[in-house]
């Protein structure tokens, strides 16, 4: 099940929603939540493969997608903005390290 964390770009200020763990809306329908998410070459990778495996492929993709446009997003520069515990989970599950200003604080 996919969890949803947010993501804030500083510089612009936008706000998008990032995803970690098995996206079902990758294996039902394929590329096009890429697509929808504004990830066009993968979206259409995703499409093509999908036609010429029956399939398989999207049930592989499904494993692997949220992660790959979370960490897409952050390395275009969004920062978590999540509640601490959120963003610690998340950055834990997509296997990133927490900017010494994003890290909450011990206790």
């Amino acid at each position: 099940m996919a969890k949803t964390i947010l993501l804030k770009n500083p510089a612009t200020g936008v706000t998008k929603k990032g995803f970690y763990g098995f996206s079902w809306t990758t294996l039902f329908f394929g590329g096009f939540p890429a697509l929808f998410r504004g990830d066009y070459m993968i979206g259409l990778i995703f499409i093509v493969l999908n036609i010429f495996t029956v399939g398989v492929a999207g049930f592989i993709f499904a494993f692997s997608y949220n992660r790959r446009y979370t960490t897409k997003l952050l390395e275009e520069g969004y920062q978590f903005a999540g509640a601490p515990a959120e963003t610690t989970a998340a950055a834990a599950k997509l296997g990133v390290d927490l900017p010494a200003t994003a890290a909450p604080e011990a206790a």
